[in-house]
């Protein structure tokens, strides 16, 4: 599906209001669970087959996949589809998964939200920053949800996965977990485990400088979810996501016990680590200046990802 980009104008003149929250219907919960009906965009490809597989052996229901070109064919036992709009009118999915590469997967999240799908969790890393703000544009008025890209995605423990994480270590239990990081947010749901706690909804916001849902709109999701009773925050440096979460949560009354950490705390000023979005730029945008605002608006910070698991078990009592 081509979709003309152009005559969106031009929202680089504007390109802070990207940043600014915007509050996600709660009546969705924490995204995906057991009815999600999921397609994956790429679907036949080495990284989609492999992940789709483990996606299904989790229990996440697949109900097919897109890849322009085979439509009419079967892989995985499911449907393949040349075109997101065949896909939800063939199989009603309403959340799909993107394994496309990224000079294409602008395109692909413009087309999954034109066809009506109302999560879209973005895997690929890389797309260009011009190519998002258009997205991101293309996107805002069509009542759906943006997960990535360059995320691990999501998973609410027992019910559905829909990325790249390891199911298993994701125990069923009442503590919501928001990062930007894949590997601190296994390592966080693994310390939780060992606490004797669990996972209701895990959401890997992504680590691009232009994403979908940011940490505030992630937060306001899993305090909104009746089941999740903590939940935990783990940021980086660079931007302002987690200081504007933080202030947020301290507005609404910290209604929910939160437990936080920033990774990057030895990393030099004005490099980008790991993430592309990861790059200190400001005085507020360190480690330390996060640690300090988010603390002082009663979150519960440690110092090492380690720490998480039981600090949650002692903030929840």
């Amino acid at each position: 599906m081509k979709i003309n980009v152009e005559k969106l104008g031009r929202p680089e003149m504007d390109i802070m209001r990207y940043f600014r929250p915007q509050i996600l219907d709660p009546s969705m919960g924490v995204l995906v669970g057991k009815n999600s009906k999921v397609i994956v965009q790429g679907f036949t490809g080495s990284e989609g087959s492999f992940h789709a597989t483990q996606m299904i052996e989790f229990g996440t229901n697949v109900v097919g996949g897109v890849t322009p070109g085979k439509g009419g064919t079967s892989h995985l036992d499911r449907p393949v589809f040349n075109t997101v709009s065949d896909a939800v009118k063939n199989t009603g999915a309403d959340v799909s998964i993107i394994f496309v590469p990224p000079a294409f997967a602008a395109d692909a999240i413009m087309e999954a939200a034109e066809a009506g799908i109302k999560v879209i969790v973005t895997i690929t890393e890389g797309i260009p920053v011009a190519d998002m703000v258009k997205a991101k544009e293309y996107i805002k008025d069509r009542n759906c949800t943006l997960i990535g890209p360059n995320c691990p995605g999501v998973i609410t423990a027992g019910e559905a996965k829909v990325g790249i994480m390891p199911g298993f270590v994701f125990k069923s239990g009442s503590v919501g977990i928001v990062s930007k990081s894949g590997t601190l947010t296994y390592e966080a749901a693994d310390q939780i485990a060992k606490a004797g706690l669990g996972v209701t909804t895990a959401i890997g916001i992504g680590g691009d400088p232009i994403i979908g849902t940011t940490t505030l709109e992630a937060i306001q999701l899993l305090m909104n979810d009746p089941e999740t009773k903590g939940i935990v925050m783990i940021g980086e440096i660079g931007g302002e996501l987690e200081p504007k979460a933080a202030r947020w949560i301290k507005e609404n009354g910290n209604k929910k016990p939160v437990v936080g950490f920033i990774a990057g705390e030895t990393a030099p000023k004005g490099r980008t680590m790991g993430h592309a979005g990861a790059i200190v730029s400001g005085d507020d945008e360190s480690a330390a200046a996060k640690k300090k605002i988010m603390r002082d608006c009663g979150i519960h910070v440690v110092d090492s990802p380690a720490m998480i698991g039981a600090k949650m078990k002692e903030v929840l009592g």
